[in-house]
């Protein structure tokens, strides 16, 4: 509800639940109901609106920070009043601002919002220059109000192989920012921020959340004031003179995606898994097997054929050759951006491998990383200058190049000449080979300061490469789980949720990361039986039940596997095929537990015919018997036969008996007393899954 009256910038009044249809007297009534006035504050009810600043009292945050170019700095704040209101289309409007200093005229900034049929409130923002001198534009954000009900907050931080850590607390006055400076939302990236009632969960709770769509630098946070205004925010975090308009000129800002549930965070997802669906391109979801974990750069046809074959053995149906591949890469020290294949390695090319891979029913994928380059390539040695670095404005000092991060550079790709050096490159590679997906990587953050420039090139070289090779899906790899967002959505098929395969830490990952993107977009593979990142061992039945809720995949060199793991690993892969057309459309559950020691998630059918639910047991239980394992989101008028998926052998325990309704082979119950009451269900050693079937019997 966006009260647009009168010349002055429009206020949002409300975003949340369905107000139904009221009457336009009422809505009149409603916005017209001005707050009282405090003492020892403005003179007139303190209201923000959707571009809040000095100029009508606001002494916060402040949306819009500009300065026209060249002339001095405004003696009076910024003023904004507006142009024009109007619908675009149903369900969405627009509303043009007039924005002014004291010499005139300074910016058109059209604020945009539409609501999705999902329930998914999108704001779009941008500026247009009119100052004859030019516009410097510093900030320009989104900003929307939450009701002071909104006291608990949650975002999420992390690091490399350990993403999306929840972090919550109470909100408290004053700036709650989070600025990633990365040139990519990196690995500690707020994901998505949460507002919610006091204590709300998967399950319970009305909560309000913003996710930042931009896969460059950002600001992100909450806003709460001793006023009792309390506000979500974002916008592109924005350099000095990084964004400079000339007359006539306009910025575009990074869209805003806002969700609000009454049902918790799995409300959220209800929302945002089918709205994420209709963004990302359409795709198959194959079941992997990645060579990285399994040869690293050891790369020969001798040794990679007898995985090729043991991949389609299995039932592998894309194999993807990782990093290696390539002239002079014996290991992350060099060779970046030389994208053509290594000779001596590979006399006749890829050739054989990608055709070895076709023989055996399976497509080809390759690993790049067009946005960097080693120092030590001939790509730099031939073009230094392309070497992302802060250049002087006089020609005579030497460009500042920032720290190497893995033993590279990012490519400045902002450069006409660099960026379509790497197409060309790539759409070589591509034509060359019957390649069908790229496993796309990013392995540095980049400290530049041109993130605003670059990120929109990196967009521009992946939209290019898609359009020239539409067959070719994508993965976004960033060092793992860096660049996790719904800018890269749009262009990408699948992303990388983390470079760890370990099944433990994944469980966390997955499980949040799964709150903004749908299972089949996040790549989960199974690892070796230990692990390579964090050393620990974990048995192949809780690594496939681990790697079964994502786009399924493996990372292991399945030719040292014994006989008894390869038919697991046959029986697995072959239920990932079965179960794929509910992994890929089913709404994602979890259930709030009493204690932290373990997860209780799946995903239910859209008619609710069928359900996967797993029982995770994280650590050493905190009780000699476990609560029952309740089923959510099964439809509680229905009975349903609960039957376990054995998966590379049973889950481990430590009881004398089972609940003997598993002994005789499952259970039919209703759907409500399966929510309500649960289930019981075996005393699991630690670091165990158990999973289960629900099929709808009437």
């Amino acid at each position: 509800m966006l009260d647009a009256r009168g010349t002055a910038a429009p206020r949002v009044c409300h975003w949340g639940s369905d107000l139904g249809e009221p009457s336009p007297a009422s809505l009149e009534h409603i916005v017209a109901a001005q707050p009282a006035v405090a003492p020892s504050s403005p003179d007139v009810p303190l209201v923000p609106s959707i571009l809040a600043g000095p100029a009508e009292g606001w002494s916060g945050f402040p949306a819009l920070v500009a300065h026209r170019r060249g002339a001095r700095p405004a003696r009076l704040p910024l003023r904004v009043s507006r142009g024009s209101a109007y619908a675009t289309a149903e369900n969405a409007l627009e509303v043009d601002l007039a924005v002014s200093d004291d010499h005139g005229a300074l910016l058109t900034v059209t604020w945009a919002a539409r609501l999705s049929s999902e329930g998914i409130l999108v704001v779009n923002m941008d500026a247009r220059a009119d100052a004859p001198e030019g516009v410097e534009l510093f900030r320009l954000a989104t900003t929307l109000p939450v009701p002071a009900r909104a006291s608990d907050l949650l975002d999420f931080s992390g690091l490399w192989a350990g993403e999306r850590r929840p972090q919550r607390g109470t909100v408290r006055d004053g700036l709650h920012l989070r600025d990633q400076r990365r040139g990519r939302p990196g690995h500690d990236a707020p994901f998505l921020t949460v507002l919610g009632t006091p204590g709300f969960g998967f399950r319970t709770g009305e909560v309000w959340a913003l996710h930042h769509a931009w896969s460059g630098n950002s600001t992100t946070g909450v806003e709460s004031v001793p006023t009792g205004h309390r506000r979500l925010l974002a916008a592109e975090l924005l350099e000095p003179a990084e964004v400079v308009l000339a007359h006539g000129e306009t910025y575009v800002a990074p869209e805003t995606v806002l969700a609000w549930s009454n049902e918790g965070l799995d409300g959220l997802s209800d929302r945002l898994h089918p709205f994420v669906r209709a963004l990302t391109p359409p795709t198959s979801r194959p079941v992997v097997l990645n060579t990285w974990e399994a040869v690293y750069f050891d790369h020969a046809l001798e040794s990679l054929l007898p995985l090729v074959d043991a991949a389609a053995d299995l039932g592998v149906e894309r194999f993807v050759l990782d990093d290696g591949w390539f002239s002079g890469r014996t290991d992350d020290r060099r060779a970046l951006g030389d994208w053509t294949v290594d000779p001596e390695r590979w006399p006749s090319g890829l050739h054989p491998l990608a055709d070895a891979v076709a023989q055996r029913g399976m497509e080809f994928g390759l690993w790049v990383e067009p946005e960097m380059v080693s120092p030590d390539s001939r790509l730099a040695r031939e073009h230094p200058e392309w070497m992302l670095a802060e250049h002087s404005p006089d020609a005579s000092t030497t460009a500042q190049h920032p720290p190497t991060w893995r033993h590279q550079h990012t490519l400045d790709l902002t450069i006409d000449a660099a960026r379509e050096h790497v197409l060309e490159a790539l759409s070589a590679l591509l034509s060359e080979y019957p390649i069908a997906f790229l496993k796309w990587d990013h392995n540095r953050d980049q400290h530049a300061g041109t993130a605003a420039a670059h990120t929109r090139a990196v967009y521009r070289l992946i939209d290019e490469v898609r359009e020239r090779h539409p067959h070719v899906a994508i993965e976004s790899c960033a060092s793992g789980g860096a660049r996790v967002d719904l800018g890269m959505a749009r262009r990408a098929h699948r992303f990388w949720t983390s470079d760890t395969n370990d099944a433990l830490d994944r469980q966390r990952i997955q499980r949040y990361s799964g709150l903004l993107m749908p299972p089949e977009l996040l790549g989960g593979h199974v690892g070796a039986p230990r692990a390579h990142i964090t050393g620990r061992t974990h048995d192949l039945s809780f690594r496939l039940a681990t790697a079964l809720f994502g786009n399924a995949g493996i990372e292991w060199n399945v030719t040292t596997a014994d006989a008894e793991q390869l038919e697991a690993l046959r029986e697995w892969v072959a239920a990932v095929k079965t179960l794929r057309p509910l992994l890929t459309t089913g709404r994602t559950v979890r259930t709030d537990e009493a204690v932290d020691d373990r997860y209780v998630h799946g995903v239910v059918a859209p008619d609710a015919s069928q359900a996967l639910i797993t029982l995770v047991t994280l650590a050493t239980p905190s009780v000699a018997v476990p609560p029952p394992l309740r089923f959510p989101g099964l439809d509680a008028t229905r009975e349903y036969r609960i039957e376990p998926l054995h998966l590379g052998g049973r889950p481990r325990t430590v009881q004398d008996a089972a609940p003997p309704w598993l002994d005789e082979g499952g259970i039919t119950i209703s759907g409500r007393l399966l929510a309500e009451v649960g289930l019981p269900v075996p005393l699991l050693a630690p670091e165990q899954a158990l999973v289960l079937i629900a099929t709808a019997v009437d």
